[in-house]
């Protein structure tokens, strides 16, 4: 199948060519770059949303219930899940797509499963290149689902327009996620399994977190003005309170996936965190940083291809350069700062 041909494809929705580009994306083909660049100006029109949150907290159940209330909506889905990879043998567990078969006839709904292969941060290198490939096949809405790995998933907030952090009672996610900074990223939190004991306590630290955080970001106000003030709060008269630029709360959501149970309301709280993105022109922002993010990753990965072609071609294989460093025959300091100066020539 030629370039030009498989690329024609994706456009018009052959989940077949999709998967094969998403294929050889995943293995470094060189070919898919250039077909990716073909696909690129194409995109952007697909609403991304993030699904993150400890193991075992029912990550896969809730995005199933979201496809089939996405479906009913009228939406096509692109699902990417993003499934760990041993550090032993390279091998991933891939086993979103055995729990979402529900959804395997429905020509509307795209699942493809991801490895990690090592790469930090809870998504796979290939993952934005994968959201752009369904984005160009048309896909309305595209749910990414992480490893739930902790402090290392915070990076899909960078990926998604709409974030959503999933807790369940007795796990602790609370302690967790003053660790993770999963506070800064969350734009939904969903308690999942709230039928079960502690739901409320859970719902209850949350809010009382995000209150702490509302009262660290506010602002200082100026001593004149705040003791204008409280004097003409003590004398009974209104006072306009100075308001900043508008902020999204997120919204705490209690649900049970497995019943289907609260994935309507979450649903609608998604719709009103988009609807406040393209209000508040937060949503061309979100477009930046994502660009600047995937464009980042994209020249580091560049970048160290080519330092270590070039210290291969200089000194010998990385294990062997590795082995000198180890054995202290080999510096490197300076063997780190030779490449980075030929490669800034």
């Amino acid at each position: 199948m030629s370039k030009a041909s498989l690329s024609q494809r994706v456009l018009e929705g052959d989940v077949r060519a999709a998967s094969r580009l998403m294929r050889n994306i995943d293995d470094g083909q060189a070919e898919a770059t250039e077909i990716l660049r073909e696909l690129f100006p194409r995109t952007g029109r697909a609403y991304i949303i993030g699904i993150t949150g400890s193991p075992g907290a029912g990550k896969s159940t809730l995005t199933d219930r979201l496809i089939g209330h996405l479906r009913k909506a009228g939406k096509t889905v692109g699902v990417i899940a993003v499934d760990p990879t041993s550090p032993f043998t390279g091998g991933a567990i891939l086993g979103d797509r055995i729990r979402m078969q529900d959804h395997a006839t429905d020509p509307g709904v795209f699942i493809r499963s991801l490895a990690t292969r090592g790469h930090l941060g809870g998504l796979s290198r290939a993952t934005g290149d994968c959201i752009r490939v369904m984005d160009a096949m048309g896909r309305d809405v595209i749910v990414v689902e992480t490893v739930g790995v902790g402090q290392d998933e915070i990076d899909i907030a960078q990926m998604a327009h709409t974030t959503i952090v999933v807790t369940v009672p007795g796990m602790g996610d609370d302690i967790q996620a003053i660790k993770a900074g999963i506070l800064e990223v969350a734009d939904l939190f969903v308690v999942n399994k709230s039928d079960l004991d502690g739901a409320d306590r859970v719902v209850r630290e949350l809010r009382m977190m995000l209150e702490l955080r509302h009262a660290v970001k506010a602002p200082p106000m100026d001593h004149d003005a705040h003791h204008r003030m409280v004097l003409a709060k003590a004398e009974g008269r209104h006072v306009e309170e100075p308001e900043g630029p508008r902020e999204w709360e997120p919204p705490i959501i209690k649900v049970v996936a497995a019943k289907d149970q609260g994935v309507d309301g979450m649903l609608k709280k998604i719709e009103e965190h988009r609807a406040f993105l393209d209000e508040t022109g937060q949503l061309e922002v979100k477009e930046r940083n994502r660009a600047a993010a995937q464009f980042v990753a994209l020249l580091r990965e560049r970048l160290l291809s080519s330092a270590l072609t070039r210290l291969e071609r200089k000194l010998g294989q990385l294990d062997e350069v590795a082995g000198r460093i180890a054995r202290r025959e080999a510096d490197p300091y300076a063997l780190a700062q030779e490449l980075a100066s030929q490669l800034a020539e």
